[in-house]
């Protein structure tokens, strides 16, 4: 099932080795089954029906599962998908090759989402749709060190030519640095005691010795969570900018909705859903809306979904992972 092993020297003064699972050609297969299910297909498909011709921008790709429900519920729409991992539109491309007349794939960030669709002669756009977060791709693939369930070398970012990995934070931040990064993208209250520990104990090279790090500070305590988990996903965020991202990828599909287009969110943390929250009252809302000379601006969006919209239960029995879903729909104006 696996690939061939290498091995590699994580540093002199560890001489530590680790295998590097390679994903092979039965594994590209496998993601390409139906294990990879896309979250609330339904909710997207139904928020899309108002506008169900012209170009429709996915701007997190991923394994292509969104877009493929919109491509074939949808005859009249075309998809420009948008994704920062490479092996990821790899194996997007190969799901979507019958949409291949219909169908655009660039490697790039929806915070470019502006600029990329002038690249693609393409004006406006029927929608967008922003599934946050980390991929299940990302997750299952060991060497991309997303996850403390295998041990490899502290790595986490979203597209392979980012310029920080999670090593550089850990190993080279200062302790001050480390705790407020924890404590305001992990919201985790006790981050001077791990910051501390990473610290007197670094240099940390891989997931596997940043987790027990933690928990040997920490201990297991009662909680079914990982004492690491809220660490790793603050050092997740950091690393992408997750968090300005967000705000970016929002403020910008502004600019190339067209009318009565809508802006589809699905976020899976409290701060993600945060950003998205207020950016859509604040464009929907016209007694806040003033420019700098004082002037009344018009809302430029028009909530759909006033309140969030989670999964049903039988969706998250199905697929566990949507249990922190939360969906949010705006409509330009």
């Amino acid at each position: 099932m696996f690939g061939r092993l290498n091995w590699v020297c994580l540093s002199d003064n560890f001489n530590i080795f680790k295998q590097v699972v390679r994903l092979q050609d039965s594994q590209e297969k496998d993601l390409l089954s139906s294990s990879h299910v896309p979250v609330m297909t339904g909710e997207v498909l139904e928020a899309i029906s108002n506008s169900s011709d012209g170009v429709f921008l996915d701007g997190t790709l991923g394994l292509g599962g969104h877009a493929e429900a919109i491509l074939e519920t949808y005859g009249d729409l075309s998809l420009l998908g948008l994704d920062l991992d490479s092996f990821a539109i790899g194996i997007a491309k190969k799901r979507l090759k019958r949409f291949d007349d219909r169908l655009s794939i660039h490697q790039g960030s929806y915070v470019d989402m502006a600029s990329i669709c002038e690249q693609h002669n393409v004006s406006e756009v029927s929608g967008v749709l922003l599934d946050l977060g980390i991929s299940s791709l990302q997750i299952e693939t060991p060497d991309r060190g997303f996850s403390f369930k295998n041990d490899a070398l502290l790595d986490m970012r979203f597209g392979q030519n980012g310029d920080i990995k999670a090593s550089d934070i850990v190993n080279f931040y200062q302790e001050v640095e480390i705790a407020d990064l924890i404590y305001k993208y992990g919201e985790e209250r006790r981050s001077r005691r791990i910051a501390a520990a990473i610290v007197h104990n670094r240099p940390l090279e891989t997931t596997g010795q940043l987790a027990r790090l933690i928990e040997d500070e920490l201990g297991k305590g009662r909680s079914r969570i990982h004492p690491a988990t809220k660490t790793f996903q603050a050092l997740r965020i950091a690393v992408n900018d997750e968090l300005e991202n967000v705000q970016k990828g929002v403020e910008g599909a502004l600019d190339i909705l067209g009318p009565s287009a809508r802006l589809i969110v699905i976020s899976y943390h409290s701060l993600e859903d945060r950003i998205v929250k207020r950016f859509f009252r604040r464009e929907s809302s016209a007694a806040s809306k003033f420019d700098g000379r004082g002037t009344h601006e018009d809302p430029r969006l028009k909530l759909i979904t006033k309140k969030v919209i989670k999964p049903s239960r039988q969706e998250i029995i199905q697929n566990p992972r949507s249990r922190s879903a939360k969906l949010r729909i705006a409509e330009r104006i």
